[in-house]
């Protein structure tokens, strides 16, 4: 039976969201660990697997792919140490230190929210997407207007920029997707797929339909190999 989590998972973001301080974690410590981290480190190892099959370049140690619970609060004004959801971040190779296209999804008191695509990239790699839709802007629109990917997730809103950006052409026909700050597909669940052994099936289903899509967007950022010299 695939791996899925229990009811006292769910309190236990529930819980959680209400707790947000290490007075309340560290002695619950145990509960985390058993109740969510063992099968999520499970659920992982058995997507994963499954990912041979479509997207080998991604395949990493669940270790390595489990998000950590706790928040980097250096910079920002929340201060609550701990994330109120339980998540996964599948990266490239080569492009595991930077925002790079990959599959993510997490688990929350409410909800399963499935991804795949490029999130957060870095100046660069925004640059060289955004080359890339110059020329291939109709088969990115070909791939996110599928019917079977459509019925299963949503294109990303894109967090678009107000005009074009500089260097651009105004006039070019896929300057709405050249806006775009990120590129992706994503897909909201109800918590209760949570604690069904379906869940793996309904995480796999859509990070295959996605693999076209984080393909493509991952094209430009891959490194090329270099020519010999000689």
């Amino acid at each position: 039976m695939a791996t899925h989590f229990s009811p006292a998972s769910i309190k236990f973001l529930r819980d959680l969201a209400k707790h947000n301080d290490r007075e309340w974690f560290e002695p619950r410590k145990p509960i985390y660990e058993k109740e969510l981290k063992a099968p999520m480190l499970a659920l992982i190892g058995e997507i994963t697997e499954a990912m041979h099959d479509f997207a080998p370049d991604f395949i990493r140690p669940p270790q390595k792919t489990m998000m950590r619970i706790y928040r980097d609060i250096r910079f920002s004004k929340d201060k609550k140490p701990y994330k109120t959801n339980i998540a996964a971040w599948w990266a490239r190779h080569g492009l595991e230190k930077t925002s790079g296209g990959g599959f993510y999804f997490h688990v929350t008191a409410t909800e399963v929210h499935i991804a795949a695509g490029c999130y957060m990239p870095e100046k660069e790699q925004l640059l060289a997407i955004r080359r890339m839709l110059l020329e291939r802007h109709e088969e990115y629109r070909s791939i996110v207007s599928s019917k079977k990917l459509l019925a299963a997730m949503q294109p990303f809103d894109g967090m678009k920029m107000t005009r074009g950006p500089k260097g651009f052409p105004a006039e070019h026909p896929g300057l709405d997707l050249i806006m775009q700050r990120q590129w992706g597909v994503s897909s909201r669940l109800p918590v209760d797929v949570a604690l069904t052994p379906g869940l793996l099936k309904e995480i796999v289903k859509r990070f295959k339909l996605a693999e076209p899509l984080v393909s493509l967007l991952n094209g430009p950022l891959v490194e090329r190999p270099r020519k010999a010299l000689f």
